[in-house]
């Protein structure tokens, strides 16, 4: 037997193996198909994608990070005991009340009344007070990133951090290492000088006790003293906090975010949550501060955080339930609409019943694949009834949701099968028709500013529009 046919014997058992775990694995049917498709259109590289991206090891991560949850809860509820639910909440509709108690059984985290919530969507605004925030810190910081880029931005952030840290504020840093893999390394070990800590969310590392490629902390969560906090979908780098000029590229182009900026009860879960990765990812056990006094007159939110670690993602039903039980409108808006089967079923449904959904998009988004996919999927909307808009004047990155002017969401999970399924996110849902008004009149404006897609120009694309968009969508459970 010669090299090539050992070669190729070798090739066809990792194939093989690949393929039965892959059938074997709870995972969806058009997942399972796209690896077993892409195993055996690409041998050796194929499986070893497989393996590296959706391998055994991926059961023990999700596994150690339930239990990094546990702990810290555990000791929360010794400290504070069971938490109630808001009556605000039992006398709203019925729909906002299964979303709450959908939200409090997947979590564990019930919603709390008297939180000051406040809508943030200029970037620049918003990243400068984070910032006059973290100055006023007296006691701790506590970020958590996604993305912490080598630019003036990402070094301005660092180099604040630092400052902070050096007057003895309990400073932390959480950032993913696939998505800051271009942290600047001397920013991080100034803050580790001056007293700070920071710690990388599963290091792509074989060697380490945990780590995994395709599990990553989609996460943008900022909380100060205690008592504040921010999320939504804003990164820390220029792109995102305005310092990157205006061009024909979407890198160069000005991004629009929206965040939320909290006080209250909600305060103390994100907390939590924040504790929950810190302890999984240093092995260092981190208890969150005590509960802020809930505001007379504030709004009822639910803090939804969600991931791979969830028997059922927390992000994927709270979309599903919200828009299964709308009856009047759904409003969504997400920068990477690449739907399952069970999402795009419900978004059409809820079209054919006569509700008034309506998706927004970017129509300059900064992953080609992932937007050509998107766009695949316009038809089946629009013949449902549904509306879809394409945003113009800069890259849009906000992760929102509005129905029956009843509730909101705003948080990182996109419409896609990574947020749903892979990615670590966070979210909060605010009860209060007030606030959904303001949600709404922004949804609005942003229309105003969008290119609606009609069913005509989707029916009429040319055959190779068509097979570049279909032959995207293929991509999609592995994007």
């Amino acid at each position: 037997m010669d090299l090539l046919q050992i070669v190729g014997i070798a090739g066809a058992l990792l194939t093989a193996a690949g393929i039965l775990h892959a059938v074997a694995r709870h995972i969806g049917v058009t997942a399972t198909l796209a690896w077993i498709f892409a195993m055996l259109a690409v041998p050796f590289a194929g499986p070893i994608a497989y393996f590296l991206l959706a391998g055994p090891r991926l059961r023990r991560t999700r596994r150690h990070r339930r239990l990094a949850g546990e702990a810290v809860r555990k000791a929360m509820r010794r400290r504070l005991g069971p938490a109630g639910f808001p009556a605000a909440v039992l006398a709203s509709s019925p729909l906002a009340q299964s979303v709450a108690a959908l939200g409090t059984r997947l979590t564990g985290l019930p919603p709390s009344a008297g939180n000051l919530v406040a809508l943030r969507t200029d970037n620049v605004r918003t990243f400068e007070e984070m910032k006059q925030a973290v100055l006023a810190a007296e006691r701790s910081v506590w970020a958590e990133y996604y993305i912490v880029s080598d630019d003036a931005t990402g070094r301005a952030f660092l180099a604040l951090l630092a400052e902070k840290a050096r007057q003895g504020v309990d400073v932390r840093l959480l950032y993913d290492a696939v998505g800051s893999s271009d942290v600047p390394e001397d920013g991080l070990e100034a803050l580790r000088d001056s007293g700070g800590r920071a710690e990388a969310f599963l290091p792509v590392n074989p060697f380490r006790r945990r780590w995994a490629v395709h599990l990553r902390n989609h996460r943008k969560l900022l909380v100060v003293d205690g008592e504040r906090a921010f999320l939504g979908g804003m990164n820390v780098g220029d792109a995102y906090a305005g310092g990157s000029a205006a061009g024909s590229t979407p890198a160069e182009r000005p991004w629009r975010d929206t965040n939320l900026a909290l006080s209250g009860p909600a305060v103390a879960d994100l907390a939590t949550v924040f504790a929950e990765d810190w302890t999984f990812a240093s092995d260092e056990r981190l208890v969150p501060p005590s509960v802020s006094v809930p505001a007379r007159g504030g709004s009822v939110v639910g803090i939804v955080p969600s991931g791979p670690d969830q028997a059922a993602n927390a992000a994927e039903q709270t979309y599903f339930a919200a828009v299964t039980g709308a009856r009047s409108r759904c409003w969504l808006t997400t920068p990477y609409f690449v739907p399952d089967e069970g999402t795009l079923r419900a978004l059409a449904s809820a079209a054919f019943r006569g509700v008034d959904l309506r998706v927004l998009v970017p129509a300059h988004g900064d992953v080609a694949v992932a937007q050509a996919a998107g766009r695949w999927y316009y038809r089946a909307l629009l013949r449902a009834g549904a509306r879809v808009f394409e945003y113009e004047p800069a890259v849009l990155h906000a992760k929102t949701l509005v129905v029956d002017g009843a509730f909101s969401l705003v948080g990182s999970a996109n419409l896609d099968f990574r947020s749903f399924g892979l990615n670590f996110e966070i979210g909060a849902v605010v009860f209060d028709p007030e606030f959904a008004a303001e949600m709404e009149g922004l949804f609005e404006a942003d229309l105003a500013e969008s290119r609606e897609v009609t069913r005509a120009e989707v029916e009429q694309r040319s055959l190779p529009d068509r097979l570049r968009l279909g032959g995207a969508r293929l991509l999609a459970p592995l994007l």
